[in-house]
Order: structure tokens, then sequence, then C-alpha cells
């Protein structure tokens, strides 16, 4: 397990004074602001972030060091990080997600299914993307107690039973 957790990602400038448009990735997002300071994925460049104001997919935000648009667009992409002290626990049935991704995953039988490349969410539910064995070609499993009983993070694996048809 990683000791830092993304929480967040910079969306490129909001306006012209330098102020940036913050996606938050966490439970409650205008808690990102909880863990400064954040720092970008390897861990050079760190940041204090105030929230200004809510806006359309997120926040417009003040982040130490950039003050001007250019500044800010030269941030676009950069995925912010915090501490994993510093987040909340978990209960027993809920993940962060840099957890999950490079497990392996089993069906009910034992047999290896493939291995997380990714988590997504797009609305409804949390997806798994399964990276096939010997393949590069990945499938969606619902990230439900039905599809995935199972989750143990101690011994690195998942167990699933996919849904009739996906592994096909």
């Amino acid at each position: 397990m990683s000791d830092r957790i993304c929480v967040g990602a910079i969306a490129g400038a909001y306006g012209v004074q330098g102020e940036v448009r913050l996606k938050s990735f966490t439970a409650d997002p205008e808690a990102i602001a909880d863990y400064v300071p954040l720092t970008d994925e390897d861990g050079t460049r760190s940041f204090e972030v105030q929230i200004v104001r809510p806006i359309k997919s997120g926040f417009a935000a003040r982040l130490s060091e950039v003050r001007t648009k250019e500044d800010a667009d030269a941030l676009k992409g950069v995925r912010l990080f915090a501490p994993r002290d510093r987040l909340p626990a978990l209960p027993d049935d809920e993940f962060y997600h840099a957890d999950l991704i490079g497990l392996a995953v089993h069906d009910t039988g034992g047999a290896l299914l493939g291995h997380v490349a990714a988590v997504h969410n797009h609305g409804a539910t949390d997806l798994l993307e399964l990276r096939l064995p010997g393949s590069s070609r990945t499938v969606l499993l619902p990230f439900t107690h039905a599809a995935v009983p199972t989750v143990d993070l101690t011994a690195g694996r998942i167990v699933a039973d996919p849904p009739e048809g996906l592994m096909e």
C-alpha cells in the first residue's frame, strides 16, 4: 500500500488571477483542503490549497506559489496527493482506490480472472477495470457486493463472482 493517496487533480486555470480548477476525489469534496499540504505525484512540489468557490465539476482554488494564469495552466493534469496517515480510517467495506489497483482478481473457484488496472466511477457505482491475463484486453467489473464478495488487502487478492457473460 502506498503511503500517499491521490485526493484530487488540477484541471487547468480558472480565470486570469492564478486560480485553478480543482477536482476533488475525497468523499466530502471540500475536505480536500483539510489534508494540506498536498504534493504532486513524485513529491517534489508541495501546495497549500484554499478553496475559493464551487464551480461546475469542482472548485476554483488558490494554490501556494501559483500567481498567474500561466502558472495555473502549467499545472493542468497534475494529480495531488496527501499522506495516508492524514486521511480518515475507512470502514471494513470501503477501500482507497490506490489499494485496489494491482490486486489479483480470482473467481470463486480460484481461477485468475486478471488484475485491477484502474477503478472508475461514472455515477452509479465504482467499476474495477480488470486487465485479463496474457492480454491487453480489459473488462469492467461492477464493484458491488454481489460481483465482488471478498477483498483481502492483506493477501493482495479479490474474489469475484462476475455477472454472466462478462468474461467471455
